[in-house]
């Protein structure tokens, strides 16, 4: 049967010859935007099927499957000769939160407030320390000196939880603080180009606009995708969204650059993605259900993302 919408099965085609997606990246891509609002579990005959049309063999899902359950993120389940994989708990909340970033708006109303904290204590070890920077640095905090870190929000709870899972709670100092109107201070916003590698994401999201600005237009122009076309579009899509996003420190709008190209890139997945789940999700429920009868439409909170999908 030939393809609904030449056109995009011609963008596909390129973009996996050109960006051909690494076996595990693709995988926890596809946990986060389709398997966990699926109930969460997979049976590996269905993920080996839902990554065929990348070109994804099933012994490359197979050994990316084991890796990421050596690594923690996932558990495995034997029943008989079939295996099911899913999250581990205790990598599912913070694997959920990474992926909530990723369908809400990027820029955000500020209160003019930072976080500071400061890694100086002699209560906690080198290991912990380098262990606290990695996980402030991905939390979008900026390093303002060694052992000093800056953040501008309020998010107390997110500061918390990284505390509680390096096991330094309560042996590092941290305070709010606000700009000074000392004259002779410079700006907390010239912080920004000290402590943020924003140049590199600035790189990525104009990249990323290049490679799907006219995939509206080629959506518009054919007669519609088909379920499997849907379904990759919107896989691709939320994977290469996923890779630059989740390198942005989300810094509020009245520090980032006039042309933030972080919100078109937003507005950009949005569209996408407004434009192509309901097929997508058709073509889901069709593998999924192939193993599983009790295979059901995605949970109601997957409707809410992107504010609303319609």
């Amino acid at each position: 049967m030939p393809a609904k919408n030449p056109s995009l099965k011609q963008w596909l085609d390129h973009y996996l010859e050109t960006n051909p997606p690494r076996a595990k990246s693709l995988v926890m891509t596809l946990f986060g935007d389709v398997i966990t609002p699926h109930g969460g579990q997979v049976w590996l005959g269905s993920l080996i099927e839902l990554l065929a049309p990348f070109g994804i063999s099933d012994r490359l899902v197979r050994t990316s499957v084991f890796r990421l359950a050596e690594e923690g993120w996932l558990d495995a389940r034997r029943e008989g000769r079939r295996s099911q994989y899913g999250l581990n708990p205790a990598s599912a909340g913070r694997f959920e939160r990474a992926y909530q970033r990723i369908y809400s708006p990027s820029h955000h109303e500020w209160n003019g407030k930072w976080i500071l904290l400061f890694a100086t204590s002699g209560a906690i070890t080198t290991e912990q320390r380098t262990s606290l920077r990695k996980e402030l640095l991905w939390q979008g905090f900026g390093m303002i000196a060694p052992s000093v870190f800056a953040r501008p929000g309020n998010e107390a709870d997110i500061l918390d939880e990284v505390l509680q899972r390096v096991g330094v709670r309560g042996a590092v100092f941290a305070c709010h603080a606000i700009e000074s109107e000392l004259p002779s201070a410079r700006p907390l916003r010239e912080l920004v180009d000290q402590c943020w590698e924003m140049g590199t994401v600035i790189s990525d999201y104009e990249r990323f606009i290049d490679v799907f600005e006219n995939v509206p237009t080629l959506l518009g122009a054919g007669t519609g995708s088909e379920p499997e076309q849907a379904y990759m579009l919107r896989t691709l899509l939320i994977h290469e969204f996923r890779r630059v996003q989740l390198h942005d420190p989300l810094l509020p709008l009245e520090l980032l650059p006039e042309r933030w190209p972080g919100k078109t890139a937003y507005q950009l997945c949005h569209d996408i993605y407004q434009a192509t789940f309901a097929a997508a999700e058709s073509h889901i429920l069709s593998i999924l259900s192939k193993e599983d009868e009790a295979a059901r439409e995605a949970a109601p909170y997957f409707y809410h993302r992107f504010g609303g999908l319609v």
